[in-house]
């Protein structure tokens, strides 16, 4: 059984991101979205205007946490062969319910991707919107960074992270 990471969030977060379960490359550097490939970073960089991938990972999480951005995924724990969520099985939930109430100005959960956003039975009853974004996963080479960028700037942008 693979175990996940801890959430990165604290009393300022507007907007939680959900992933599904960190991949191999993540669990190898016990860092958030650590693939190269994987456009998370490059991203929410863009949209709060800081160079996120020159930074150390700490720093990098310092910034996004201070400007309202908080990360985590859906699952705590699953069995998974390689990075891939059609992978995942015998999956555990993370503890919604415990952290939520911690996040006083949330005004957003947002699934980055297909295999978080099934948890949206679950957070949905949290009281607030719910967004389904596209992965940032070099799996989804469908969707041009350009696109990925302009569905997470709207949601950026509608809980308060940056400007409309």
């Amino acid at each position: 059984m693979l175990a996940g990471f801890a959430p990165l969030t604290d009393a300022r977060t507007r907007l939680l991101v959900l992933g599904s379960f960190p991949g191999v490359a993540s669990l190898d550097a016990a860092q958030y979205y650590a693939h190269p490939r994987n456009q998370f970073w490059p991203i929410v960089g863009q949209l709060l205007g800081l160079d996120l991938k020159a930074m150390a990972y700490e720093d990098r999480l310092a910034a996004v946490r201070e400007r309202g951005l908080g990360i985590w995924d859906v699952y705590a724990a699953c069995e998974r062969e390689g990075s891939l969520d059609s992978a995942i099985q015998q999956a555990e939930f993370n503890d919604f319910a415990s952290l939520i109430p911690t996040l006083p100005l949330l005004r957003g959960i947002a699934h980055n991707g297909g295999e978080s956003a099934r948890a949206q039975r679950f957070t949905a009853s949290f009281g607030v919107p719910v967004f389904k974004l596209p992965s940032t996963s070099p799996a989804n080479a469908s969707w041009s960074f350009e696109r990925k960028l302009a569905a997470w700037r709207r949601v950026f942008a509608e809980c308060g992270l940056i400007e409309p």
